[in-house]
């Protein structure tokens, strides 16, 4: 496998690794209630952010099963951090992986969380060879549920009441793509709009 080069830049975002220095602009959503059951990292305080980032700056490569590449969602125009994504590589001889995301909700219905989204789905399939994606998502989250359909994404799974969050029955949602599903939708949205098949 060739060295993976990063930043990797979509249209509007600049995808790499997190720094010291993201400490306010994460601290801006990471420690939101409404943010706690999407990150790996519980956080209540500055302290606590402050902990997740060295986690997720220590995540910076996929070498063997488990690792996990976190990057940092970065906007062009004035070099924002406005949320992050990661690819964990859940299983090699399978060649499963698993995508996480965060977005500010200052940012969110914007189309960045897509672009990132299409940019690690290209990383994972064509780089590390990966087969298949999955993606967990609250089943009340109904922007990301529109979002994983849009990717082309399937639902594989509805876990009903499978765990407590904040009180609350947590309803759980699978969703997951294949390799050759992504490359043949890659090749459809590649093609001249009177080419496309609808």
């Amino acid at each position: 496998m060739s060295s993976l080069s990063l930043p990797v830049e979509t249209d509007r975002l600049v995808l790499r690794t997190f720094e010291r220095s993201d400490i306010d602009d994460l601290c801006a959503y990471h420690s939101l209630p409404s943010m706690q059951r999407y990150v790996f990292s519980r956080t209540r305080d500055h302290a606590d952010v402050a902990g997740a980032l060295n986690i997720m700056r220590n995540h910076v490569s996929l070498q063997r099963p488990g690792d996990t590449l976190t990057l940092a969602m970065i906007r062009k125009g004035d070099k924002k951090l406005i949320g992050h994504i990661s690819l964990q590589w859940s299983d090699a001889t399978a060649g499963q992986g698993e995508v996480r995301f965060c977005i500010n909700p200052s940012y969110s219905g914007q189309g960045f969380a897509k672009e990132a989204i299409s940019a690690v789905f290209d990383l994972a399939f064509n780089h590390f060879r990966i087969h298949r994606i999955f993606a967990r998502c609250d089943g009340r989250n109904h922007h990301s549920i529109k979002l994983m359909q849009q990717m082309g994404m399937r639902l594989e799974a509805h876990y009903r009441e499978h765990a407590l969050f904040q009180g609350e029955w947590d309803e759980e949602l699978h969703f997951a793509i294949l390799d050759r599903e992504w490359q043949r939708s890659t090749k459809v949205r590649d093609l001249p709009p009177r080419h496309r098949v609808a």
